[in-house]
């Protein structure tokens, strides 16, 4: 039987951040006399900083200016979740759990820094149960486009045929499918019925209200 593998999002699937990110924003607006429109921050979800800097907030198409901010807005990022804690999503840890016990290779896929990943990893606990990550730094472009995903399967050394991708945004549904990979979606960030217009092959409240035997049929 060939290998399975788990390609796992981070924001919003493995662990809640979306309230640190949005202060992260808030504190770089405020620290850089930028302006933030309503709803700037779902808007963005699930996109890389260097898209949501120059193209969503408008803030400067300067390359040199557009790194220098991402640079800081990470680094914002880990304050808040040192400040304020960070735990992992209600059902991700018994989920990984009986991926492990069936054989499946879990994998991270985010547009996260890996800096930021490695922090709350240490804070939940739960590095061991992933093989590998990619994250920001390893790809050149971001969801709704396949790389993340893509270079993810390789990593782990899965077909995309059976690699399940597990996401929470719509960018992220977008990215899986563009790689042909089956996707199972948590409503942490959108509602169900927007997960099922985007056609995701699974919808749930939470992980470990999915099966192994669902997601890979023998």
């Amino acid at each position: 039987m060939s290998r399975r593998g788990a390609i796992f999002d981070w924001d919003g699937v493995i662990i809640n951040s979306a309230e640190h990110h949005e202060r992260s924003w808030e504190r770089l607006a405020a620290e850089a006399g930028k302006p933030l429109f309503e709803g700037h921050f779902k808007a963005g979800f699930g996109m890389k900083n260097e898209v949501i800097i120059p193209e969503l907030l408008k803030w400067t198409t300067d390359l040199e200016e557009i790194q220098r901010l991402s640079l800081r807005k990470e680094a914002i990022y880990r304050e808040v979740v040192v400040e304020r804690g960070i735990v992992a999503l209600p059902g991700v840890e018994s989920w990984l759990k009986t991926l492990r016990d069936a054989g499946i290779g879990c994998v991270i896929a985010s547009s996260t820094h890996r800096q930021n990943i490695l922090v709350s990893l240490e804070a939940i606990g739960l590095a061991p149960y992933f093989e590998t990550m990619v994250t920001a730094e390893d790809v050149q472009r971001g969801k709704p486009d396949p790389e993340v995903f893509l270079t993810a399967a390789k990593k782990l050394g899965v077909a995309a045929e059976d690699a399940v991708v597990f996401e929470d945004a719509l960018v992220g549904v977008a990215a899986a499918q563009a790689a042909r990979m089956r996707v199972a979606t948590v409503t942490t960030t959108n509602p169900r019925a927007a997960l099922v217009e985007a056609k995701a092959n699974w919808v749930v409240d939470r992980l470990d209200q999915l099966s192994v035997e669902e997601l890979w049929p023998r």
